[in-house]
């Protein structure tokens, strides 16, 4: 699947972040290893010019977790944190660390497994099992 052909990848892409300022945070990595066809809604992890272009285009209001800060762009279809959620790694080292498919940089998903385990929220139940089953498949 051509990820720049997505309509939120699309729209991510419109702003002109720099991409080692930012990682895609949520259920995007699912999408980019074609464990979804669908989402809801783009997740970004921004610092320094990529936060600096995000609070130019709307006003942060702290993030529903509580953790940080957001902007929403686009009707909410891109969320633009500064933090991701609690118990999460530091935003510098979540966009360092970032896994970069055709491009764009993604949290792997053994992190977003991670969070999505720790919050056992009825949403993740059926994201956690397929990175299971993708990892564990990835594996053998």
């Amino acid at each position: 699947m051509e990820l720049s052909g997505h309509p939120l990848i699309r729209k991510l892409l419109s702003l002109n972040l720099p991409p080692a300022e930012y990682v895609i945070a949520g259920s995007g990595p699912l999408l980019a290893h074609g464990l979804r066809d669908t989402i809801g809604d783009l997740d970004l992890v921004a610092r320094g010019a990529a936060w600096k272009i995000a609070l130019g285009l709307a006003d942060p209001v702290i993030a529903p977790s509580g953790c940080g800060r957001l902007v929403s762009l686009f009707q909410g279809d891109i969320e633009v944190f500064d933090r991701w959620l609690p118990g999460t790694r530091e935003p510098d080292t979540m966009i360092d660390g970032a896994e970069w498919i055709q491009g764009i940089p993604f949290c792997s998903l053994a992190e977003v497994l991670a969070w999505k385990e720790r919050l056992n929220r009825e949403k993740d139940q059926e994201d956690i099992r397929l990175i299971r089953r993708h990892l564990a498949s990835s594996e053998a």
